[in-house]
């Protein structure tokens, strides 16, 4: 009977581990590493902080490798998760020596960008957001709702985007759920609110991750806002649309900008005909060291440079796949501006439903 169970037990099949979404310390969710069951359990032990020795137990129990050949592993995993972890502008996929897919080419969403309401600030063109789209906003508790609905569904990463989202007066709250959730938290905003010091405060202390700044280069308290934001702790995307109006000034505009310190830009258009002068403009923040980010949501303007160089390469958009738009009444669209393209609402339906159309 032993020598039937041992048999058994060696042909019988590996049991994978239990599904569901862990995390010790998520930076951020732009990169997604694809890992074979080994190198994923050994992820899921340090995750959990399991000691080494029992890690690599179950590991040689699981998929019948000599213990000390999984605990060699595992400790090489680990130091090259530290490294990661402590050494900035490091590639993961190139550090691990991993094959690189396509941009936005995962099969899960990683991110839902959620316009809190379409409200705007009183010196805002109405133009610049849908405010006659939706009947009514979310309150908190249905946000609330909303992010942990995300959590279930494996979604690490939010974006509050509006309109202005910094005339919800929740969004302290919002910002400390999703925190306690242990999601990635954006917020896309004018930066205006945020020269006053304690509110700023407030959203860095209920975990805020990161910024996009929408420059008014003609506002003074734009570029208050870009100073009041630099010296904190906390990741800062400027980003600047080209305009007709504003082209003749655009090198200018980046030059202060780069003055002041910043690190990462967002670059669109307002109006195709100026593709010239955004390519231009790109190599400009290139010479200036200003890292361009282009898969952050934009303010109604799907133009970036990025798009415009690969246009012709097939790099899949993201839109509906790596990245949602939720409209301030749980709408899901496949990305901002896609009105006639509603999959459902995130409040009411099941998350599968809205995936899957």
């Amino acid at each position: 009977m032993n020598i039937l169970n041992r048999i058994t037990d060696r042909f019988s099949k590996v049991q994978p581990l239990p599904a569901g979404t862990y995390h010790l310390l998520i930076l951020n969710a732009s990169t997604v590493l694809q890992l074979n069951p080994t190198a994923a359990e050994y992820a899921y032990h340090f995750i959990k902080g399991t000691n080494p020795e029992e890690a690599a137990a179950q590991v040689s129990k699981r998929y019948r490798v000599d213990q000390k050949i999984a605990l060699a592993d595992f400790s090489n995993f680990t130091d090259q998760i530290h490294t990661l972890i402590s050494t900035s502008d490091l590639d993961p996929a190139s550090f691990l020596n991993f094959e690189r897919a396509q941009p936005h080419s995962a099969d899960s969403t990683l991110r839902l960008d959620c316009a809190l309401t379409y409200r705007l600030p009183e010196h805002t063109s109405a133009e610049h957001a849908p405010v006659k789209r939706v009947e009514r906003e979310l309150n908190t508790e249905e946000w609330q709702t909303i992010m942990d609905k995300a959590w279930q569904a494996g979604i690490p990463h939010i974006i509050f985007t509006g309109g202005e989202p910094t005339l919800r007066e929740d969004l302290p709250q919002l910002i400390a759920h999703a925190e306690k959730n242990g999601q990635v938290c954006g917020l896309l905003t004018d930066g205006i609110k945020l020269i006053d010091r304690n509110y700023f405060e407030t959203l860095l202390q209920t975990g805020l991750d990161h910024i996009m700044l929408i420059l008014q280069p003609n506002e003074p308290t734009s570029w208050k806002a870009i100073e009041a934001i630099v010296p904190q702790d906390i990741f800062l995307t400027v980003h600047f649309t080209l305009t007709k109006e504003n082209v003749s000034e655009a090198q200018n505009i980046l030059q202060k900008v780069a003055h002041l310190a910043v690190e990462n830009i967002s670059l669109s258009a307002s109006d195709s005909d100026l593709l010239d002068e955004l390519l231009e403009l790109q190599e400009t923040a290139s010479s200036l060291r200003l890292t361009i980010r282009w898969d952050l949501p934009v303010p109604y303007s799907a133009s970036n440079p990025v798009a415009y160089e690969t246009q012709d390469d097939e790099v899949p958009s993201g839109a509906g796949k790596t990245w949602m738009y939720l409209e301030p009444d749980g709408d899901v669209l496949p990305a901002q501006g896609e009105a006639n393209k509603v999959l459902g609402n995130f409040l009411k339906d099941k998350w599968e439903t809205i995936v899957n159309k």
